[in-house]
């Protein structure tokens, strides 16, 4: 019981961000923030240039299209997502473009969905997003999006094992966030859950 609650206590990246997924707006932030965590990018530079996003007040997909290519990459650099600057100013249009021209809004993708693999493959067919970004953002969907049952990720079983933990679905988002924040950096000694863990050393 005590694992649980304390990993109950480690905030999902969205509840850092301040959003509140109950709310549509704010899912639809959620999946901008998705797409920017989903690139090979530390989580606080992710962090930092989706709040540049939210100052710059680009968070529909109409205001995005608005934007245009040329203020989506100055907007991705001054969060300091430098590397993949000109790839995601593309793939956000092409993603903001699809969804308004197939769908209407992201809700609408949700409601055409067949069933939670369905929901996964359209998602995947918006050019830019792949299994990753899929993953992150729906894990934290799930118990709102009666669809958003995604499997639990490599890197949260690997955490679960070391834990004892068999529910590793449940808790998926802490135990990623602990993966990449704690066992990833060696960081042992600072991890939130470390009376449970069952090694102590970084995961390969």
């Amino acid at each position: 019981m005590g694992l649980k609650l304390d990993l109950s206590k480690i905030p999902s990246y969205s509840e850092e961000l301040g959003l509140d997924l109950s709310n549509p707006r704010d899912r639809f932030k959620w999946f901008l923030a998705s797409v920017l965590f989903a690139k090979r990018i530390s989580s606080v530079i992710a962090k930092k240039t989706y709040h540049q996003f939210e100052e710059e007040d680009l968070t529909t997909p109409e205001k995005i299209l608005k934007a245009g290519w040329n203020r989506l990459v100055d907007v991705l650099d001054s969060g300091g997502y430098v590397r993949y600057d000109y790839s995601t100013a593309s793939n956000l249009l092409n993603i903001m473009l699809e969804i308004n021209e197939k769908y209407g809004d992201l809700e609408g993708l949700y409601r055409e969905s067949r069933g939670p693999r369905d929901l996964e493959k359209r998602l995947q067919e918006l050019r830019g997003i792949g299994p990753v970004g899929v993953n992150i953002f729906l894990r934290e969907l799930r118990g709102i999006w009666e669809k958003a049952k995604p499997k639990p990720s490599k890197m949260a079983f690997q955490i679960a094992q070391r834990l004892d933990l068999k529910d590793a679905e449940s808790y998926e988002s802490a135990l990623v966030r602990i993966n990449l924040e704690y066992c990833k950096k060696g960081k042992c000694e600072k991890c939130p859950i470390q009376n449970y863990c069952k090694e102590r050393g970084g995961i390969q």
